[in-house]
């Protein structure tokens, strides 16, 4: 994906379609052919990458890919994300710059990719609002969901020379034809390669919630991962709702069961619990966990 972002990058800034299309209407023998191209490609010249501003929105597996390749190429990068994990912070290139809100980010960058989940918040995230801020002239790529942005502003935007480009992977009617508009097939997993490589990452994941209970990449739930501690595990689902891990450790002290290690986490509605414990939790216990309100489960692992 981080690939596809960048070759997104390249041809919106090197006119690479106008250009291929032009090559294809040739006509005549080498030297004429050769003759034509000298005389044209003036028309095609673009700008580089490097020493231009990269704006990721969302800083994920793939937001992080995208700028560290980014960052090799010149470019200065900075990010947006709320709710960027600490396992991406590892991986992101210490050069990358945090953006104070969306609305900076927007207005200091020339490239800008989405990188973001498609949900309640991000549905229509660059709209007609938005659009104000971002800087004239800039390249909008958009790779993460089509209704992520608000189509018919792109349009507008693009026809008023507000943005530069917009390169997506999702084809419509709307934009297919238009002249600054880059339309690429959804590819960016569409290799053997990343076939295998998502069956050995799911595999993985749910052996690791299985064994260990930990949570990885979930569209719902929390990511919850906690080195074991303990002799043993407990892995508690709850509703997300105030009061919920007091009647929880009660209910283990009142049992003479020490914890050594907890970890707590929450997203939406859901809550996810990690709790080592000293010694072996009997089945009257479990049963009291199961028995407050709010409880979704509760495994031994």
């Amino acid at each position: 994906m981080a690939e596809l972002v960048v070759a997104g990058m390249l041809l919106a800034a090197r006119n690479i379609p106008e250009a291929l299309h032009f090559i294809r209407t040739l006509e005549g023998d080498d030297e004429s052919l050769n003759a034509q191209v000298e005389k044209g490609k003036k028309r095609f010249a673009g700008f580089e990458l490097a020493g231009k501003t990269l704006g990721v929105v969302g800083l994920g597996a793939i937001g992080v890919k995208v700028s560290n390749a980014a960052t090799a190429l010149g470019m200065t990068v900075i990010g947006f994300d709320p709710q960027m994990t600490v396992e991406s912070a590892w991986q992101l290139s210490s050069s990358a710059v945090q953006a104070p809100s969306l609305d900076d980010l927007l207005a200091r960058s020339d490239f800008i990719t989405l990188h973001v989940p498609l949900n309640e918040h991000t549905r229509g995230l660059i709209n007609s609002q938005r659009i104000r801020h971002i800087k004239h002239q800039a390249t909008l790529l958009n790779f993460s969901r089509a209704q992520v942005v608000d189509e018919a502003t792109v349009v507008s935007a693009l026809d008023a020379g507000k943005l530069h480009a917009y390169v997506s992977d999702f084809p419509s009617n709307a934009l297919l034809q238009h002249p600054k508009s880059i339309e690429l097939p959804h590819l960016g997993a569409s290799t053997a390669e990343a076939e295998d490589n998502c069956a050995a990452m799911v595999a993985e994941q749910i052996r690791d919630f299985l064994v260990n209970g930990n949570i990885r990449r979930s569209v719902n739930f929390p990511d919850v991962s906690l080195p074991r501690t303990g002799r043993v595990r407990l892995a508690i689902a709850f509703e997300n709702v105030p009061n919920m891990v007091g009647p929880i450790t009660t209910t283990l002290a009142e049992n003479n069961i020490n914890i050594s290690e907890m970890l707590n986490k929450s997203r939406g509605t859901y809550s996810y619990t990690l709790i080592d414990l000293d010694n072996a939790i009997p089945e009257s216990a479990l049963t009291q966990l199961l028995s407050i309100q709010g409880v979704l489960s509760v495994r031994v692992v």
